[in-house]
């Protein structure tokens, strides 16, 4: 019932021409193996779409794909309509990894100012989004006093302030308690609305509700694409956790067969 996406590919109705991202058979070799199995999807543009899977199961692999950063053994990947890693992509793609990549002697202030210059924005720009990111209380904080989770909200911040059309967020909410989590995903809402296409990473099944379309993986592989009611449906349970375990042993048994 379930087999692997790039075998059988999901028609979302959405073609090369308006997709965010194209993906064809990539495969990637991280250490002499195989992180990332003959995957092949299509994200399209103003959507939310989720990647989850277990730790290690080959999302951070995936996105370093999508931004340019990861060497691949074979495949395309087609980013706005052109190659990852494009010398026009910079300024049309933001990436948040999962450890802050801020300047610690800096204030928040300082830190999104900064890049918001890198992009030709304002410092009035740099202060709505610092506030977009409910950081508005921490400006003049340095970054290196910030907890975890604050710092974290830094990254995204200087991500946004570029006001990217592609948002590759890696497991983002990782250390937020679940208001500030709830408040980024409403802001996460508000970009897609916009027009943004955000492509989140988590491995907590929970956060696939605040998605348009689920890309599902595990070692290495697109165990499938699709919407989170569709998930619920194919395999008859109540909870996207137990509805995505399902999933897994369902294409274990088709292994062993």
């Amino acid at each position: 019932m379930f087999g692997p996406a790039h075998q059988r590919p999901v028609e979302t109705g959405t073609g090369p021409a308006d997709a965010a991202l194209d993906i064809r058979d990539l495969v990637v070799r991280r250490g002499g193996k195989l992180a990332l199995r003959d995957l092949t999807l299509r994200v399209g543009r103003g959507t939310i779409t989720g990647l989850l899977g277990p730790s290690g199961c080959g999302k951070t692999t995936l996105m370093r794909a999508i931004v340019g950063t990861q060497v691949v053994e074979s495949g395309t990947v087609t980013v706005l309509g052109l190659p990852a890693g494009s010398r026009p992509l910079r300024s049309r793609v933001g990436y948040v990894t999962q450890s802050p990549t801020v300047y610690l002697d800096l204030s928040v202030r300082d830190n999104v100012r900064y890049f918001a210059s890198l992009y030709g924005r304002s410092a009035r720009e740099a202060t709505e989004t610092i506030g977009a990111v409910g950081l508005t209380e921490h400006t003049t904080r340095l970054a290196r006093d910030l907890s975890g989770g604050e710092l974290g909200r830094v990254s995204l911040a200087c991500a946004l302030v570029a006001e990217p059309e592609l948002l590759v967020l890696d497991e983002p909410t990782v250390g937020l308690d679940p208001v500030l989590r709830a408040e980024l995903w409403e802001r996460f809402a508000d970009l897609a609305a916009a027009g943004t296409t955000l492509l989140v990473s988590s491995h907590v099944m929970d956060e696939a509700e605040h998605c348009g379309e689920l890309l599902l993986m595990r070692d290495g592989l697109l165990l499938a694409q699709l919407t989170p009611a569709q998930l619920l449906e194919q395999t008859h349970e109540t909870s996207l956790e137990h509805a995505f375990l399902s999933l897994i042993r369902a294409r274990a048994a088709e292994v062993r067969s």
